[in-house]
């Protein structure tokens, strides 16, 4: 499949990593920010096969993962207690609320359902006119055009039961939130390439002249990331600050217009809560003033108090890359992915999941 066997290609992959290891002269820390890059990092066996000179840490680029527990709470307050439908991507289910998990509410009668796209939420309203439904529009700059295309598409068919609970986060305030925390000591950052397709590259410049430091837009492929994993280890070796595109073939410097044009018709930029972490300063979308029938939590004036975190879990230290999950006392004895004590080991690009289901393979996928 173009564009994608080659880009597993094992071969390939042990001539980047053999050109990694003639680069390499010192100890360098770098960061994949997204959840995907971590978990091909960890199924393909590359953290074992990477010079020990190079240290991957795992950012906090999973949306599931920093979704905060009074979102989840919300949701869940909608379901059983507002008798919505409630529409979810299936990874959200599992991730603890305060209380309990949208799985668990789904199994005391809640009318929750996994959907793969919020415009079937969309058609689901149009089929029930008599219930209001509600879609957890929850994920990065990439999903966020889905998300508001599907507040337009409900407006223009003139639903008043359609509503969205949004918990979008964007990923280059926490870059910044990560190098500003005072036991950061990330040298050079690997940046997702899905997010920069949609908005561009223009947002890494500010990060890269404010820090110092290397950032390379990559995929998520085991040929991608050590493309990119090279490409950082030559500006550190060589004492450079630089933005670069391993992900060309998807990536172009302006991003995808269209797409980030509806997420400016629908959503705002705000102050996001993250989960395990803090409060980010102009990190989340929220909807607009104009679009605001279709904000589930004004429609509903949902008011719940925020619960404390779980304090056994270290989810917060792991996603500012601080601290990797095996650093758990509780990892894959109390914490488990039957039975999370935070979101990383539930969610399809937690790290804490990654870990716990693929740090065992230490070669190379030969798909």
């Amino acid at each position: 499949m173009k564009y994608l066997s080659e880009y597993r290609d094992a071969e390939l992959s042990k001539e980047y990593l053999e050109e990694i290891r003639k680069t390499v002269t010192r100890s360098w820390t770098i960061m994949e920010v997204c959840g995907g890059q971590t978990h091909s990092l960890v199924k393909n066996g590359l953290l074992g096969l990477l010079p020990r000179e190079i240290n991957m840490v795992h950012g906090p680029g999973c949306p599931v993962c920093v979704t905060p527990l009074n979102l989840i709470d919300k949701a869940i307050f909608l379901a059983e207690e507002r008798g919505v439908i409630l529409c979810s991507y299936g990874d959200m289910l599992r991730v603890p609320g305060s209380k309990k998990s949208l799985l668990a509410a789904k199994a005391g009668g809640a009318d929750i359902r996994i959907l793969y796209s919020p415009l079937e939420a969309v058609k689901i309203a149009r089929e029930n006119s008599d219930r209001e439904v509600v879609f957890f529009a929850v994920g990065f700059e990439t999903t966020a055009p889905a998300n508001a295309l599907s507040v337009v598409h409900a407006g223009r068919l003139g639903l008043t039961n359609y509503s969205i609970l949004a918990s979008h986060v964007l990923v280059p305030p926490a870059m910044k939130a990560v190098m500003d925390d005072p036991e950061s000591h990330i040298q050079a950052f690997l940046a997702a390439g899905h997010v920069c397709t949609i908005m561009g590259m223009d947002e890494y410049y500010p990060l890269v002249e404010q820090y110092k430091i290397p950032i390379v837009i990559t995929g998520f492929e085991p040929v991608d990331l050590l493309q990119g994993i090279l490409m950082a280890v030559r500006q550190l070796e060589r004492g450079q600050a630089k933005l670069e595109n391993q992900y060309a073939r998807m990536v172009r410097p302006q991003g995808n217009e269209s797409a980030r044009e509806t997420i400016a018709r629908v959503f705002e930029v705000k102050d996001r809560m993250w989960r395990g972490m803090t409060v980010i300063p102009d990190s989340g979308y929220e909807v607009k003033g104009d679009y605001a029938a279709f904000d589930a939590t004004k429609k509903f004036s949902i008011e719940l108090e925020d619960a404390p975190e779980n304090q056994e879990c270290i989810a917060g230290e792991i996603m500012k890359g601080i601290r990797k999950p095996p650093d758990c006392p509780n990892f894959g004895k109390n914490c488990t992915p039957e039975n999370p004590l935070g979101a990383p080991m539930v969610s399809s690009e937690g790290a804490c999941a990654a870990y716990y289901h693929f740090s065992g393979i230490d070669t190379i996928d030969k798909k």
